[in-house]
């Protein structure tokens, strides 16, 4: 997995910040935008992705709600909230409601965020590793069982 670009989606209601961002990280990063949670959800429904970054502060679904709706479905992407505002609450909700892997003030510092984005894919990884890890151990749990009951009824 080394030579893929790991696909980040951008959630902001803010076109220019969508812009921003896209020039800002396109060569490093497979960037995909949204200018909303519903365009997002959509975009997530047609393409894997492995980081998401949204805004909190947006029009019909804040980032808390959009990243609720996110775990419902994709369990997966490791989450990062962007907030202009120094609103606690959102970020404690974040944490508590989205499962926010960090969370960035707004506006974002590039090397920050690049650094943070970086971090999210390594946990990314290892939560992939660990499930992948899960799966082979419960297998041989199964085969285990298997040759016990066989060896049980001889």
């Amino acid at each position: 997995m080394p030579d893929k670009k790991i696909t980040v989606l951008y959630v902001d209601d803010e076109e220019n910040n969508l812009f921003s961002f896209k020039a800002t990280f396109r060569i490093k990063y497979n960037v995909l935008t949204a200018i909303s949670g519903d365009e997002a959800l959509k975009l997530l429904a047609e393409k894997p992705v492995h980081i998401i970054v949204t805004d909190q502060r947006m029009p019909e679904m804040t980032g808390v709600e959009f990243l609720e709706n996110v775990l419902k479905s994709y369990p997966d992407p490791m989450r990062i909230l962007l907030t202009g505002y120094a609103d606690m609450n959102a970020v404690i909700d974040a944490v508590n409601k989205g499962k926010i892997f960090h969370y960035l003030t707004k506006p974002w510092n590039e090397a920050e965020l690049d650094a943070t984005i970086q971090k999210a894919y390594q946990k990314y990884l290892e939560k992939l590793e660990m499930q992948d890890m899960n799966d082979k151990l419960a297998v041989s749990n199964d085969q285990l069982e298997f040759m016990l009951r066989q060896k049980l009824l001889s």
